[in-house]
């Protein structure tokens, strides 16, 4: 039996999955997200790491697998500091135990070779991702909307395809798009909304996040609206209703329950159209590379209310839940379980073929 723990390590999310694997075949698995936004206190990154292995009651462990994008948080000064900073805090919180650390090549490299290569590893878990489809799904592309980003990764013939490597590369060729189902600042999507009989510009200062429009539109709960709001205060409807009134300068006298929620659902229907169009510019060029059809594999927090919205609005008729493929709720860890699941592989030698339990 092989025990692995996978660490997506973000800028304001940590996620960990832990796996038990025995010949190829998965046995457990078990994940857990820490909110952490580690612009606040980046030394605290390694007591996080041991928090979430303590929740997910891991003992012993054979293996360590790691992606991060934390280290383009604004608490370092370059991508290299913060890398460094990350494997720094990853190897005090597991001193004894084997470190893989993921490239951009979606290999794993072992812990002293990504000291070496920093830039190598920022910024990878879209490979994670990626590679964890392509044992499923040939020929497809990945739609994985987290909490602050959407990722789109095109894979053909089981293989990763993407044009860019880097966060800016990927920026310009719409395979990530910087919008998410949380933490995304309303004034980001958005420079003016219809209210009243009229059309209002909108306050470019952070009233509102677009946690605030998916929550008053039913697309979330309370209890999965895990990061802090934007004036600090609680996750109610009221709550929500009044930071996005505060968006066009008004508030909850000014304007009624209804016609916030207009808002909203104008709102929510530029985000989705802020990642179909990076959809789109993917989803185009992969269909040129496969005679196949291509279907696109929704994952993630907005796999739902998001992902599988875009698709539909490029006319996409195949779309697969990732859920449906692996059977457990990872999808809102998928880097972190599929790092892990690359480590198991490593560690347990060449596997030609994985079984899904």
């Amino acid at each position: 039996m092989v025990n692995v723990l996978g660490y997506d390590i973000g800028g304001a999310n940590t996620k960990a999955a832990f796996i038990r694997t025995q010949k190829g075949r998965l046995h457990d698995v078990q994940v857990a997200l820490e909110y952490f936004p580690v612009w606040r206190d980046p030394e605290k990154l390694a007591s996080v790491l041991l928090t979430l292995k303590k929740r997910l009651g891991v003992n012993s462990l054979d293996g360590l697998g790691v992606t991060m994008t934390a280290e383009l948080s604004d608490a370092y000064t370059t991508k290299r500091e913060g890398v460094h900073h990350i494997l720094a805090c990853v190897k005090k919180a597991f001193p004894d135990v084997p470190i893989y650390v993921l490239n951009t090549d979606g290999k794993l490299e072992p812990f002293s070779v990504a000291e070496e290569e920093p830039l190598g590893v920022a910024a990878a878990n879209w490979a994670a991702t990626g590679w964890l489809v392509a044992q499923q799904v040939k020929d497809c592309v990945v739609v994985d909307v987290g909490s602050t980003t959407a990722s789109i990764i095109p894979i053909v013939s089981g293989h990763v395809v993407a044009k860019g490597k880097t966060d800016l590369d990927k920026l310009i060729c719409g395979e990530l798009v910087y919008t998410g189902s949380l933490r995304t600042n309303v004034a980001s999507i958005v420079h003016s909304v219809p209210v009243k009989d009229g059309v209002a510009g909108v306050s470019s200062e952070l009233f509102a996040l677009s946690g605030d429009v998916h929550l008053v539109l039913g697309n979330i709960t309370a209890k999965e609206y895990t990061c802090e709001t934007a004036d600090g205060r609680g996750k109610s409807l009221p709550e929500a209703l009044a930071r996005l009134a505060r968006v066009v300068c008004a508030d909850t006298e000014m304007l009624t329950q209804q016609e916030i929620i207009n808002m909203a659902k104008y709102i929510y229907d530029k985000q989705v159209l802020q990642v179909a169009e990076g959809l789109n510019k993917v989803y185009s060029y992969t269909k040129k590379l496969t005679s196949n059809e291509v279907s696109v594999v929704v994952t993630g927090l907005g796999k739902d209310f998001i992902a599988k919205k875009a698709a539909e609005n490029i006319g996409v008729k195949a779309i697969v839940d990732l859920e449906t493929l692996m059977q457990t709720d990872a999808v809102v860890a998928t880097p972190a379980f599929g790092v892990a699941l690359m480590t198991a592989i490593k560690l347990e030698g060449e596997i030609v073929k994985w079984t899904w339990q």
